[in-house]
């Protein structure tokens, strides 16, 4: 099965209402915005969605959401990962139509071995027909998928791609020197993105895109056409205000910017907590310098 992946993809956040009730009205703005900004795919319920403070019932019904507003214009992929691999195929089974991919994070907390996490994908990839990303990153499930155990996956005909998050290049050179021509490497760091194209990469999965997807998707597409001077002039500008929005965790400096732009509001739910002020201030500056006011 050919990855069809490509591009710049978006984590969407998940707005929230003062009283921290889910914002439909919010999260279908922020759809158009990525329709009109030039996104190819849209990803629903990651961990920039808050995924871990939602219900399972609010996780369907933001998708429902998602998936009516985009009326199948963008690409769709649904976030079901957890480290209980019985009950994420037990999610992956209730996955409505209209569907096109299943990112799916490494299984944390309880450490699997590689020989572990290669079992856990394999009979994920068993319940379902649709394309599955596979999802690294270390920092928050305490362990690594090394890229041998990435390049066996890569073998299972509905395993598409990888969204790399490890922010070690050599690992993730490693696994585009190594794979598949029809499987696909997604960078998981927006400040790496560029380089990683420019490596071989296929696109990104970005939080930034959110409240930039115009200036994002150019970054993207002018890399994959080979333009780096252009697509080098779009990562620099993003450059600072990338690093802000993970200064103080994620997705708390995107939600400023989304604010600034009228999209939605900064409300976070416990155990996150909005940003210091001093950041905020940056990062409204900045949110107005990027979009020209």
């Amino acid at each position: 099965m050919n990855n069809p992946f490509v591009g710049s993809g978006v984590a969407l956040v998940t707005p929230f209402n003062a009283d921290y009730s889910i914002d439909y009205k919010a999260l279908k703005s922020l759809v158009r915005l990525q329709i009109a900004g030039g996104t190819d795919f849209l990803v629903v319920q990651g961990t920039t969605g808050e995924s871990p403070v939602l219900t399972a019932e609010e996780k369907l019904s933001v998708l429902d959401c998602v998936l009516e507003e985009n009326n199948g214009k963008l690409k769709v992929v649904y976030g079901v990962g957890g480290n209980n691999t019985m009950a994420v195929a037990n999610a992956i089974k209730q996955i409505p139509k209209g569907v096109d991919g299943i990112l799916s994070v490494s299984p944390y907390y309880n450490k699997p071995i590689q020989r572990g996490i290669i079992e856990h994908y394999r009979h994920l990839s068993s319940c379902t027909e649709i394309p599955i990303i596979l999802y690294n990153v270390p920092g928050r499930t305490g362990s690594n998928v090394l890229p041998e155990t990435t390049l066996a996956l890569a073998e299972v005909p509905n395993i598409v791609a990888m969204k790399e998050a490890s922010g070690n290049m050599e690992q993730i050179m490693e696994i585009i020197r190594l794979r598949k021509a029809d499987f696909g490497v997604l960078s998981g760091d927006d400040a790496i993105t560029m380089p990683l194209i420019a490596a071989g990469a296929d696109g990104v999965i970005s939080v930034v895109a959110n409240a930039f997807p115009e200036k994002f998707s150019r970054l993207v597409h002018t890399a994959l056409e080979g333009d780096y001077d252009r697509s080098r002039k779009e990562h620099y500008d993003l450059f600072p205000i990338t690093k802000m929005f993970f200064e103080e965790g994620n997705p708390g400096g995107v939600k400023i910017a989304l604010k600034e732009r009228g999209i939605s509001s900064d409300v976070l739910r416990l155990p996150l907590v909005p940003v210091s002020d001093g950041l905020k201030e940056r990062i409204v500056r900045e949110t107005k310098r990027l979009i020209g006011y």
